[in-house]
C-alpha cells in the first residue's frame, strides 16, 4: 500500500511516496526540482495542435490521416538508485496537446541530486491508482471509462480522420484503456495494458528539466501494422486491440533534451 501525502497545485491532484524516508530527503541540502516537457513528432517532424485537423501524415499502413485530438495520461515518475531503492513520485499529469495544457509537469517533490540507474514513469494508470471516479478533474474532462467496461480511466485519446479505401473522409479513434474482455458481461476479464516507460541512467546535479518525446507514428506501425480501415473505431471494447495498442506503445517514447 503507498504512503499518501495530498498536494494540490496548477488544478492537479499529486500525490507522493517513496520507498525510503521522505523526511530526509525532504531536509537535504542537496534536493532539487524536477520538470518534464512533452513534444510531439511524426517520425521526426514536430506536431503541434497548429497541425491539427489537416489530413497530412502518412501511417505505416499506407494510409493518409490527420489529428483533431491528442490527450495522454502519465503517472508514477519513478527514479530508481544504483543500491535499487526507489523514489516515486505518485502523481498524474494529463497532456492535452490539443488544447495545450499540461505540456510541462512539475512535481512538487523535491529529489536528492545524484546517480540514479533509471527514470521511468507510467503511461496510463496501474490498477491501484485506476480507482473509477476517484479524480474530480479527470472527471471534469470527460476521461472515465464505463463502467461496463470495468470503469476507471482512459490513458490515450488520439483522435482525427483518414481516408479509407474507397477514397472516403472517414473518422478514427485509437483510445487507450485497460483491456476488457466483455464476452461474459457477468465475468469481465481484464488484462494490465499500463506500461513502463524507461529513460535510462541519469546523474542529477541540479534542478533538471527532461524532454519526454512522443512519436505518434509509432502508436500505428510497431510492431503491429494498423490497418485504420479494419480498426478506426469501437476500440474500447475490443480487447484485442488494446493489447495491440499496449505493443505498439513500447517504442512510442523517448527522452529528448536534458537541462540541468
Amino acid at each position: 500500500m503507498k504512503k499518501n501525502i495530498l498536494i494540490l497545485s496548477f488544478g492537479l491532484l499529486f500525490i507522493t511516496s517513496c520507498s525510503e524516508d521522505n523526511d530526509d530527503n525532504i531536509s537535504s541540502n542537496n534536493n532539487i526540482n524536477t520538470t518534464f516537457n512533452f513534444t510531439h513528432n511524426w517520425d521526426g517532424t514536430n506536431v503541434s495542435n497548429t497541425d491539427f485537423n489537416v489530413i497530412q501524415y502518412t501511417n505505416e499502413n499506407g494510409e493518409q490521416l490527420s489529428i483533431e485530438r491528442l490527450r495522454y495520461l502519465i503517472s508514477d515518475i519513478t527514479f530508481t538508485k544504483e543500491n535499487g531503492e526507489t523514489i516515486i513520485i505518485d502523481a498524474y499529469n494529463l497532456v492535452d496537446v490539443t488544447a495545450n495544457e499540461n505540456m510541462s509537469f512539475s512535481p512538487s517533490i523535491p529529489i536528492p541530486t545524484g546517480v540514479y540507474s533509471n527514470v521511468s514513469f507510467t503511461f496510463g494508470f496501474d490498477n491501484e491508482d485506476n480507482i473509477d471516479g476517484a479524480y474530480t478533474d479527470l472527471n471534469s474532462a470527460s476521461w472515465n471509462v464505463p463502467m461496463m467496461l470495468g470503469g476507471g480511466y482512459h490513458y490515450m485519446q488520439l483522435e482525427g480522420k483518414f481516408i479509407d479505401n474507397t477514397t472516403t473522409e472517414t473518422g478514427y479513434a485509437y483510445h487507450a484503456i485497460r483491456a476488457a474482455d466483455i464476452s461474459d458481461p457477468n465475468e469481465i476479464l481484464f488484462q494490465d495494458t499500463f506500461f513502463d516507460v524507461n529513460l535510462g541512467e541519469i546523474t542529477i546535479t541540479n534542478d533538471i528539466t527532461f524532454e519526454i518525446r512522443m512519436n505518434i507514428s509509432e502508436w500505428f506501425k510497431n510492431p503491429n501494422q494498423w490497418d485504420l480501415n479494419i480498426l478506426h473505431s469501437t476500440l474500447m471494447p475490443n480487447f484485442d486491440a488494446q493489447v495491440m495498442m499496449h505493443d505498439n506503445g513500447q517504442s512510442v517514447f523517448s527522452l529528448g533534451t536534458i537541462n540541468q
